[in-house]
């Protein structure tokens, strides 16, 4: 069986191509595309492959943009760090849809669906199925916070909150008034309650609100330096592996 890579991040690529190599030898990844341009270049002069993992956001566009040139294409396993194009995924008849960074478990089920699947896909998407997906990512996201101050407990909406820091294991919670408040959370779970279009998480330590970003500076070793507001005394550095995603993020 044959795939086709297109990821515009070298580094997400190569790890996706260990992945493959490790849970699926018996899959031959035949290119590794970066853009859509060479996208566009590749299908014209290579065999269709089996399987496509196809990163939506590229830097010159949309790996839809790649689809729509093509008359058929094969089973698709959409790569992407954002979840808001998943209806429009499963329209181009996706096998499945997986959220960077890439879980290994996540790839064996999607593996596991490619295999039992070898049959041609109908065209139209049916509706009970569309439906179902929705629902699975029209996930209701958190408003509020409920904190301790004093002996009394305040609520917080989440757009009165700047940014999440993690200092020795204690999560707390930054407003945009300069407060700060212990919160009973992890980093991870935040990650998954609060919505991904108004928070991303840069590196171990900070999750960071949109509205809190206020300068953004290129950083050693291809990482960015943030300026938040209210100022943060500690460097705040975009992870290396989330540099792209935090720009595309911005760039939402």
């Amino acid at each position: 069986m044959n795939a086709v890579i297109i990821e515009d991040e070298p580094i997400a690529s190569r790890r996706l191509a260990n992945l493959i190599s490790e849970l699926a030898p018996e899959m031959k990844i035949t290119g590794q595309i970066t853009s859509v341009e060479n996208g566009i270049h590749w299908f014209k002069n290579n065999d269709m492959p089996d399987l496509i993992f196809l990163d939506i956001q590229l830097n010159d566009g949309y790996g839809f943009d790649i689809l729509d040139t093509l008359k058929d294409h094969p089973s698709i396993i959409f790569t992407t760090a954002y979840n808001e194009y998943a209806i429009r995924g499963f329209k181009y008849n996706g096998l499945d849809y997986l959220l960077k960074p890439i879980d290994k478990n996540d790839l064996i089920n999607a593996l596991t669906k490619f295999r039992k699947s070898r049959v041609p896909h109908d065209s139209i998407m049916d509706e009970n199925k569309i439906a179902r997906i929705k629902n699975l990512f029209e996930k209701e996201y958190k408003h509020r916070f409920m904190v301790k101050v004093g002996n009394q407990y305040n609520s917080f909406n989440v757009q009165d909150i700047a940014y999440f820091k993690s200092n020795e294991g204690v999560i707390c919670l930054h407003t945009h008034t300069n407060q700060q408040f212990p919160i009973e959370y992890t980093i991870d779970q935040l990650e998954d309650i609060l919505n991904p279009i108004d928070f991303f998480r840069i590196n171990r330590k900070f999750m960071v609100s949109v509205k809190a970003v206020s300068q953004i500076s290129t950083y050693f070793n291809s990482r960015l330096i943030l300026k938040l507001t209210p100022k943060e005394e500690e460097q705040v550095i975009v992870s290396r592996e989330r540099t792209s995603n935090f720009k595309k993020w911005l760039d939402m």
